[in-house]
């Protein structure tokens, strides 16, 4: 028997043992033994072996193109299409944020671009599901630009629409081009890359991964093996622009709506699972565990899908009773993030099957449902009768109701 010990952090921790037999006639048994640190914290040689910052330069790149839209409808300013697009593909020192300009990243090239669902089963390169999805959000930068011309939003009429106190630029049916970027990207981009791409065994174990990592192959330079480095990208899209050193402390993206969804009750553990399961996942890696490391990322996957699947009911729901007292374009930005989130469904994978809970052409029916007919949300049905059905439809496949959904802050 080959026992082993390893050290992960001095922090509190939480003791991990697993029994795993061979498939030989004469089962052999391995023991595991390893700390999992109570926080993402990893080591090697006293140097943190620990590194996303690609991810964190990308999640704060779409950060500024939304405050870029803000900024147009706020302002009263032309958003410009072609320096949007500039931002898209990190071209021309369109960022201010520190060192975003010379990363080397973009979010145009990580768009619709994992290797489960865009490069291994669909041939690679640019399928023509990965240049739609691209389009799609160059459209948005399009639709900014046309909806900042100074007119007013009204139905079939891209402009601006006073929110309250909030200036929000809309396109002329109804959607809000910036929430449909940032939660349209947040699936297409960021939870792609995670679930069905550095998550996944076929890119954890590409090449010669499982081997150098079981033999501790540490990439060149660096204090890390390539199949550790994998595991820290995908917590990186999650945690990357979080910083816990301010008062409050800021969380952005897929951390924020875990943060939102994990307040009501009926979602209370989904925050700490997710963390656990990331956490745990990476000390098996150190110490060779790839069953646990497994069973770790099947957990990651189911719980990170409920997020935009609460929050699209939850946005949908909340539209409506605006649609019933508002008169209608108040609710166009909720609307809008329920748009985007289901968006994001299509990108979620269900352990088990390598396929997202639901298919392509059912996220496009539903959107397409949304925005049917000439206006699109201008003329949706105000007593919410196709809301609805998109929200149990929804609700229905995760196993939870509408009503749980809809209590989310």
């Amino acid at each position: 028997m080959n026992f082993k010990k390893l050290s992960l952090s001095a922090l509190p921790i939480l003791l991990l043992a697993l029994t795993s037999c061979s498939n030989d006639d004469a089962a052999v048994e391995e023991t595991f033994n390893y700390t999992v640190p109570a926080t993402y914290t990893f080591e090697r040689n006293a140097v943190t072996s620990v590194d996303y910052s690609g991810q964190s330069s990308r999640l704060l790149m779409l950060d500024e193109m939304g405050n870029y839209f803000k900024t147009a409808a706020t302002n009263g300013t032309v958003a410009d299409d072609a320096f949007l697009s500039e931002m898209y593909t990190n071209t021309n020192n369109r960022f201010t944020g520190t060192g975003l300009n010379t990363s080397g990243k973009q979010l145009k090239d990580k768009t619709a671009a994992s290797k489960d669902y865009f490069s291994l089963y669909l041939g690679g390169g640019s399928t023509a599901e990965q240049v739609s999805v691209r389009a799609l959000f160059e459209t948005q930068f399009d639709n900014a630009k046309a909806a900042s011309q100074g007119a007013t939003a009204a139905a079939g009429v891209a402009g601006v629409y006073l929110d309250g106190t909030s200036k929000r630029l809309l396109a002329s049916n109804g959607l809000e081009p910036q929430q449909v970027l940032l939660k349209g990207m947040m699936g297409a981009c960021f939870l792609d890359q995670v679930v069905n791409n550095y998550l996944s065994v076929n890119k954890l174990d590409g090449g010669t991964n499982k081997v150098d990592n079981t033999n501790k192959v540490l990439l060149t330079g660096k204090s890390y093996t390539e199949m550790e480095h994998n595991w820290d990208e995908a917590y990186g899209y999650i945690y990357g622009a979080d910083n816990l050193t301010v008062t409050p402390n800021v969380f952005k993206f897929w951390s924020s709506y875990i943060n939102q969804v994990n307040a009501d009750t009926d979602f209370k553990t989904l925050k700490a699972d997710i963390d656990l399961a990331f956490r745990k996942g990476r000390a098996a890696i150190v110490a060779n565990d790839y069953a646990t490391r497994d069973a770790q990322i099947d957990i990651i996957k189911a719980k990170l899908a409920v997020i935009p699947a609460v929050r699209a009911v939850f946005y949908l729901q909340e539209g409506k009773g605006k649609l019933a007292t508002d008169n209608g374009a108040k609710a166009f930005h909720a609307l809008s993030e329920g748009y985007g989130f289901i968006m994001s469904l299509r990108y979620t994978n269900k352990p088990g099957t390598n396929s997202p809970y639901f298919t392509k052409a059912e996220v496009d029916t539903m959107l397409a449902s949304m925005v049917s007919g000439t206006n699109g949300l201008w003329a949706i049905d105000t007593l919410g009768a196709k809301l609805d059905a998109i929200s149990t439809q929804i609700a229905t496949k995760f196993g939870f109701t509408v009503a749980q959904a809809a209590t989310v802050n």
